[in-house]
């Protein structure tokens, strides 16, 4: 927690607040990754799905700083939630934190661009420090930086770094340990001229506020209505403006253009670059071929193939170890706790919650951790790129494919990954139609229906009729996807206007280190909040299959208790008889019972009803449901095969079979679009901030999901 009064001396510490702030693609997270170590912490901003990451680094003996490493922005003109969050921070006008020293990062490969918002920064008359980055590539430009003479001509001190390979960050340190000992304030000079561009409105605008600068005072006039002061002071501003003619647009254009015409001066003085005729860099060679239109398309989908694989095959390695480790956790507890609610709570109810929780860990962990990579080298904004044509058309943009792929794998992650799109109606349809991505949880479904209901036939010797089955359910859940996307970009109004301005960086080798802290970070949001809502979840569904209306109950075990008295030999047959007899007569039971009727229109009996939801908390709690209803044995050679047999035999009470084609195709469908998964609900929640995104998330893709089975059961029966 950062406040006004931060800037505090403890003996011989002095403890500041620093935000570290920059363009996209400038080296500022680098930067702050090596500062802070791993004396980092992750959040969200106020009111706002944005990153909020910040860390502490040991300036100096004396010095403790606090980083807050700001989303990245272009200029101090904000367009998107994320630019709003920095805005606020730099004009000192966000409630929480006001730093008291800006280290600004700057790209010394592309210095016109930066020093715009250099520019600004510096006339903000706040202590700056500039970090130039990208060094390297400058050189491999052709362009050569003087950083005295740009140092004179910026009036702050500037400081060439590596973060990647640890240079300059000692003399950056010790920059900011005389800027702050020094209580350097600012530059003496403003870049524009402010005067000229609504001098007496600036001049009445600091009467109200002495302390702030010209250039502070033109964004008290532009955007007053949204700063932390009284309606009574806004009230004045306004009069301010209307009172002087004060034109927002018009004074943007003009200070920018007096923006540029100082910055050229400043590169002739400071900076020679080469000839623009130049030789291509290795970037741009391999962005022939990448971003080919015929070849770059190829590349991605064979780059989408091989992440969806690794996060399905790598992780299906620690997956069953953690499912193993809880198997046997479970059974120790089973022999030494006692046969009562209460242990049946613990192993049933805790234990079968917190497996749910942890059992993603490795998948967000291995998507989380190959992302990185990919963003690292510079490819993750090729694959937005070459997408963003498909993706607009129904509502979306480019960065909303790396989500949507991701989902195939595991719904949790991928709606995380939705946090790098910018803007907010986009990024919300993402994480409302990527459960539509058939996630591996539902391939256990998937395997046994599709074996139950679709012939064993193959064509042409390589072609198997239940493979082409397993593809189509994956391409109608992406088909569905793409037509809620086109339907709901009607219904989620938005003033913010969509942009994909994006800039390819350059291809540069990924950093160990970072994926290994992303991994570990992102594993530790999931487990620390969605958790409480799945461990939650799981709890009330436990006591809804255990308990049941209480002299229903005990009539049932004393008739299994007579039976396995009577014939001890059957013991094992009769305890597994009286699970399922409890399981159908306990709340759960009756509440599939309850919606028998509804569910039968589309070829469901009461067993598929209690599966539905049970299966709520997982998908693939599906296929144990199915083995307890039907009586399947928990051992491990009693496998999927025993299961399919009672399934294939199994019959409604008027002697028809229950798994037909028309019932498992309808099922089949149902999986495909229905939710299904708590944990994706806990984690849009968590996201959006609400209850009423993942609410109706639940309601559409259900009644979505009920539609389309009814009419595939009624065609096919």
């Amino acid at each position: 927690m950062y406040d006004k009064t931060s800037n505090t001396t403890n003996h011989l510490n002095k403890k500041i607040n620093i935000a570290l702030v920059g363009n996209p693609n400038s080296g500022k997270s680098s930067l702050f990754n090596e500062l802070t170590g791993l004396h980092q912490q992750v959040g969200n901003f106020p009111g706002v799905t944005v990153d909020k990451k910040t860390g502490i680094c040991n300036i100096s003996e004396k010095i403790q700083a606090n980083f807050i490493d700001l989303p990245g922005t272009y200029s101090l003109y904000p367009k998107r939630a994320d630019e709003w969050v920095s805005y606020k921070v730099l004009l000192q006008e966000d409630e929480i934190i006001v730093p008291d020293m800006i280290l600004l990062v700057a790209d010394a490969s592309n210095m016109k661009r930066n020093l715009l918002f250099c520019s600004q920064i510096i006339d903000l008359k706040i202590p700056v420090v500039v970090a130039l980055t990208m060094m390297d590539i400058a050189k491999e430009k052709g362009i050569s930086i003087d950083i005295p003479a740009l140092e004179i001509e910026l009036g702050v001190p500037i400081v060439a770094v590596n973060p990647r390979k640890k240079k300059g960050i000692g003399f950056l340190k010790k920059a900011i340990e005389q800027t702050a000992e020094i209580n350097h304030r600012h530059s003496s000079r403003d870049f524009i001229y402010n005067n000229m561009l609504a001098p007496r409105a600036i001049d009445e605008v600091k009467k109200i506020f002495p302390e702030i600068s010209d250039y502070k005072a033109i964004h008290y006039l532009i955007n007053h209505e949204l700063f932390s002061i009284s309606k009574d002071i806004s009230d004045k501003i306004k009069k301010i403006e209307v009172d002087n003619k004060f034109r927002p647009i018009k004074t943007q254009a003009e200070e920018i253009v007096q923006r540029y015409a100082k910055i050229k001066h400043i590169m002739q003085q400071a900076v020679v670059e080469s000839d623009p005729i130049k030789k291509s860099m290795f970037t741009e060679k391999v962005d022939n071929i990448l971003l080919h239109r015929t070849w770059g398309y190829i590349i991605l989908l064979t780059v989408l193939f091989i992440l969806f694989q690794s996060v399905f095959w790598i992780a299906q390695y620690p997956m069953n170890f953690i499912q193993e480790v809880f198997g046997t956790l479970s059974n120790w507890c089973s022999m030494i706790l006692p046969d009562n609610w209460l242990g049946d709570l613990f192993i049933n109810g805790f234990l079968a919650g917190l497996s749910g929780i942890l059992v993603f860990v490795p998948q967000i962990m291995i998507l989380f951790g190959l992302i990185t990579l990919l963003e690292d080298s510079g490819y993750m904004a090729r694959i937005s790129f070459l997408t963003d044509k498909i993706m607009r058309s129904v509502g979306l943009n480019g960065k909303s494919i790396m989500p949507m792929i991701s989902g195939f794998a595991c719904a949790v992650p991928a709606i995380m990954a939705a946090r790098n799109i910018e803007n907010k109606k986009e990024r919300l349809l993402t994480i409302m139609i990527t459960p539509l991505m058939s996630c591996s949880a539902r391939l256990p479904v998937y395997t046994i229906l599709v074996a139950l209901v679709i012939p064993a036939k193959t064509y042409f010797g390589i072609i198997s009729l239940q493979g082409m089955v397993m593809m189509f359910l994956y391409l109608f859940g992406m088909a569905m996807a793409m037509l809620v996307a086109w339907i709901m970009k009607w219904f989620i109004k938005s003033t913010e206007r969509s942009f994909f301005i994006l800039e390819l960086p350059v291809y540069r080798s990924p950093r160990w280190k970072n994926m290994f802290y992303t991994m570990f970070e992102k594993a530790k949001i999931f487990v620390f909040d969605a958790g409480k809502v799945i461990m939650l979840i799981s709890l009330l569904l436990w006591a809804l299959s255990t308990f049941g209306p209480p002299e229903k109950i005990s009539a049932i075990k004393r008739e299994y208790t007579q039976k396995i008295q009577q014939n001890p030999a059957a013991a094992e047959g009769l305890i597994k008889e009286e699970k399922t007899a409890l399981l159908q007569n306990s709340f759960a039971g009756h509440l599939g019972k309850f919606i028998e009727p509804a569910i039968a229109p589309i070829g469901y009996d009461w067993k598929i009803g209690i599966a539905l939801i049970t299966s709520f908390a997982a998908r693939e709690v599906f296929v144990g449901t199915m083995a307890t209803l039907y009586s399947v044995g928990d051992n491990a050679d009693e496998n999927n095969a025993t299961l399919y047999k009672k399934m294939s035999m199994a019959k409604r009470e008027d002697g028809t079979l229950v798994y037909t084609l028309a019932t498992g195709m309808s099922l089949l469908i149902f999986y495909v679009l229905a939710m299904q998964c708590m944990s994706t609900i806990a984690i849009v929640k968590r996201e959006t901030k609400s209850w009423k995104w993942p609410m109706i998330q639940l309601l559409y893709m259900t009644g979505l999901a009920y539609l389309c089975s009814l009419m595939v059961y009624q065609f096919l029966k």
